[in-house]
């Protein structure tokens, strides 16, 4: 049960050492865990940290805020934060904040203000600060487009005969890029803006090297790359397709959270990361993840089929693993999740059938494991809505999300009575979306249910909807944005 005072060691992203320090717990349970104003190779004491204040961020477009969240008090601490003892609060630490969040989001805001402070040229900040909404004029190689001086984000055009990077230079606020095709001098121009940390590669040629930039996040969409150089400061890299034969990272991607949606074995020069994030579909056997032996963070999200979990329960299978989060594990039972082993400290699932929740909760009853369930739903309903895209609003408001359920289940019906070869397809699809959208404003009148999630996940389902039926995406967004409430 935490404390306030009480003070944790936090292992950074990139390595070495944060800290912070519970500074208040309300009525309700809620954390507020504030990030102290230290970094350090080696792992600090108590006295390190006595008189350590609050770290400000200060970083793009933060004022010298305190770093703070409010955290739900249910969820349990990640294992790898030590916790030292107690510390008196610091005059400057808030007790209480606005800002929610979960204890994954402290170390990277650490590593985030870390590479403002060293990273980021003087004249690169000072021109990030200074910027003001208001147009300019971006010239890329093809006709110069009038944008927002404050863009943050832009997908540069496939099509340019010769591309201007100097360009970029209009948008000091540019910190992500997405981009396909040959590289074209895309590598050098990102090595050269420090500014640019994010990026999403389409259909890249067979090599990619991008070890001189500053890049933290990258998303490789497509097939055709073999072999990837990855830059030392990568905290996420997301593979959509096969991955690459040969990938260079800096300790065999020890920092890296790896996302991969291919059933291919992840990469040999990514055998050492401590996070990965699958996205599968049917059975997934625990034995194809043997070679990751310094695996500490497992993600599972399955789409249809919902697979089993194969030999998990190998007592002698990823000894370092201390948290495994299911989402949509309808095909897991009990018997086959992990054994209670001395690393496991946090389960958790989102999404599987209620039937399993007593089993699952009786297999670790003895044992030191957090185990968190949300959204178990009984056999009977799932026959009916397992690949309905709305089916978890139940788990906000039972009643909101069976009419959600149903709304959407009547559109599609509809949509697939349509003739298929007719040309009116498209316009005959108008009034069922129309009303499809009308019944979800309803809903949310009545039930105030659809927030930014939600509201992301309807856009989702009527852009699917809307593509059965061969209405393009440009009219779809159109149509939606006029009819919605929400």
């Amino acid at each position: 049960m935490l404390k306030v005072g009480d003070t944790a060691a936090v292992l950074l992203p990139l390595g070495g050492y944060g800290a912070c320090q519970v500074s208040g717990i309300d009525a309700d349970g809620w954390v507020t865990v504030c990030v102290l104003d230290w970094c350090s190779d080696a792992m600090p004491t108590l006295d390190d940290l006595s008189s350590a204040g609050p770290l400000l961020r200060d970083h793009h477009s933060w004022s010298a805020e305190p770093e703070a969240l409010r955290i739900d008090g249910s969820d349990a601490p990640p294992p790898d934060f030590v916790w030292l003892g107690q510390l008196p609060i610091h005059p400057d630490v808030p007790r209480e904040i606005d800002s929610f969040g979960g204890w994954e989001g402290l170390p990277l805001q650490i590593v985030y203000q870390r590479r403002w402070d060293l990273q980021v040229p003087a004249e690169a900040k000072a021109a990030y600060k200074d910027s003001a909404r208001g147009p300019v004029v971006v010239d890329l190689g093809d006709a110069p487009r009038t944008m927002d001086a404050t863009t943050s984000s832009i997908d540069l055009p496939a099509h340019l005969a010769e591309v201007r990077w100097s360009g970029l230079d209009a948008l000091p606020r540019l910190t992500g890029l997405r981009w396909s095709g040959a590289d074209r001098g895309l590598s050098e121009a990102v090595a050269g803006r420090p500014m640019i940390q994010s990026l999403i590669w389409d259909d890249p040629p067979a090599v990619v090297d991008l070890s001189t930039t500053h890049l933290t996040e990258l998303a490789i969409w497509g097939a055709g790359l073999r072999h990837l150089r990855l830059p030392p400061g990568l905290m996420g890299l997301r593979l959509t397709a096969e991955p690459p034969e040969v990938v260079e990272a800096a300790e065999e991607g020890r920092w890296i959270q790896l996302t991969m949606t291919s059933p291919a074995p992840v990469p040999s020069g990514l055998r050492g990361i401590r996070d990965l994030d699958l996205r599968v579909t049917g059975d997934l056997s625990m034995a194809a993840l043997g070679a990751l032996t310094d695996l500490e963070s497992l993600q599972i999200w399955w789409s249809r089929p919902y697979g089993r979990l194969l030999d998990a329960a190998d007592p002698g299978r990823l000894q370092r693993l201390h948290t495994l989060r299911l989402t949509d594990a309808y095909g897991v039972d009990a018997s086959s999740l992990p054994l209670p082993a001395p690393s496991l400290r946090r389960l958790n699932l989102a999404g599987i059938r209620r039937s399993q929740v007593r089993p699952i909760k009786a297999r670790y009853k003895d044992a030191p494991v957090c185990v968190t369930i949300r959204g178990a739903k009984s056999d009977a309903w799932l026959a009916a809505n397992v690949d309905n895209p709305l089916r978890d609003w139940v788990d906000d408001d039972e009643r909101a999300g069976n009419a959600a359920c149903k709304a959407y289940a009547s559109a599609l019906r509809a949509v697939e009575r349509l003739p298929a070869c007719d040309p009116a397809r498209a316009a005959g699809a108008r009034p069922i979306l129309q009303s499809l959208v009308e019944r979800l404003n309803a809903i949310d009148g009545r039930y105030e249910i659809i927030d930014t999630v939600r509201r992301e996940e309807a856009a989702d389902a009527f852009f699917e909807l809307a593509r059965r039926a061969g209405v393009p995406d440009s009219e779809t967004a159109a149509w939606f944005d006029e009819w919605r409430d929400f």
